[in-house]
């Protein structure tokens, strides 16, 4: 009920994680409908970008206005770091607090004074600034440093590399909320260079009792991590199920290929709206008939392993005899 600058950061993680979600199966696989050709209905999807920048920009965004703040000379108080919020997001659509409610004449006793709201992608949360510079201006002075790396245990010696004397730096350390942002942005980068895959829990109810099931949460879990649009795109032509046609490496495949594909699988009649062929690709609409084409597959292959094996035979027994 009571957020402050720890909720507030991990909530901007959960934005980033939403964002590459939305980014590398969403998007990407709309796109790959396009480059392939498929005929297709575009699923509208809300993109957490604005949401990821009013936190993360680097001249004014939240983080970035909380270490000004922390770094100003004079009296520094949450009061004034919230007035510079109100002042640069008065007409942010995801930003709101009790100054922005008044311009526009909203009555809500909920939003209190020292408080800001950010309506993110899983809903609107409200942060109390208090505390917030304290937290965030979470420096270990230099003295200490150097104390602990001066110790005789290799532990504690290693945990302060910045209590050499050969590195000291006359720099401010960073601030927490700093930390924190090249950190998430070292995990964007790691997950960008990989090929994800998803697990989505859900929250059955709010008991944590066994087998029970309270559809209003569960649907709301639903919403906002975007499966319904996620399983709307995948159902177009399910990009998971997509196999590439033999031999095709370039734009367009081989006729030869894409004329065998065809016929084998118009031999085993499946219907006309689970196929779709794309330039390199053919695409498969529901996982039932992927399903069916692996078990096909499987039996063919011990059906002509059997072959093969029943053929050497008959040809080593006639050469021996």
């Amino acid at each position: 009920q009571d957020n402050g600058f720890e909720q507030f950061i991990i909530n901007y993680c959960n934005e980033k994680l939403q964002q590459i979600f939305i980014l590398m199966t969403l998007k990407e696989e709309q796109e790959e409908y396009v480059r392939e050709g498929i005929q297709w209905t575009p699923v509208e999807f809300f993109d957490n970008s604005i949401i990821c920048n009013l936190i993360e920009n680097s001249k004014c965004g939240i983080l970035a206005m909380l270490d000004e703040e922390c770094l100003r000379p004079g009296v520094v108080n949450e009061d004034t770091f919230l007035t510079k919020l109100n002042q640069l997001f008065a007409t942010h659509k995801h930003y709101e607090s009790k100054e922005t409610q008044n311009a526009r004449r909203v009555m809500d006793a909920s939003l209190l004074p020292q408080c800001f709201r950010i309506h993110h992608y899983a809903g609107k949360v409200t942060y109390n600034v208090t505390g917030f510079i304290e937290k965030n201006n979470d420096l270990l002075f230099r003295d200490l440093s150097q104390a602990m790396w001066a110790s005789r245990h290799t532990l504690l010696r290693s945990l302060f590399p910045e209590g050499d004397p050969q590195k000291v730096s006359l720099k401010l350390p960073p601030t927490a909320g700093f930390q924190f942002k090249a950190s998430v942005a070292t995990l964007m980068k790691n997950l960008y260079s990989k090929n994800p895959n998803y697990i989505r829990c859900i929250k059955p109810n709010e008991t944590k009792t066994a087998m029970l099931f309270t559809p209003e949460l569960v649907l709301a879990q639903i919403r906002y991590l975007g499966l319904m649009e996620n399983v709307r795109t995948a159902g177009a032509f399910g990009g998971p199920a997509a196999r590439g046609l033999p031999g095709s490496d370039g734009p367009h495949s081989p006729p030869r290929c894409r004329e065998g594909a065809e016929v084998l699988l118009a031999d085993l009649a499946f219907p006309r709206e689970e196929l779709a062929f794309g330039h390199t690709k053919i695409f498969i609409r529901s996982p039932r008939t992927l399903f069916d084409l692996e078990k096909r597959r499987q039996e063919r292959v011990g059906q002509l392993a059997t072959l093969i094996q029943k053929t050497f035979r008959g040809w080593r027994c006639r050469t021996q005899y």
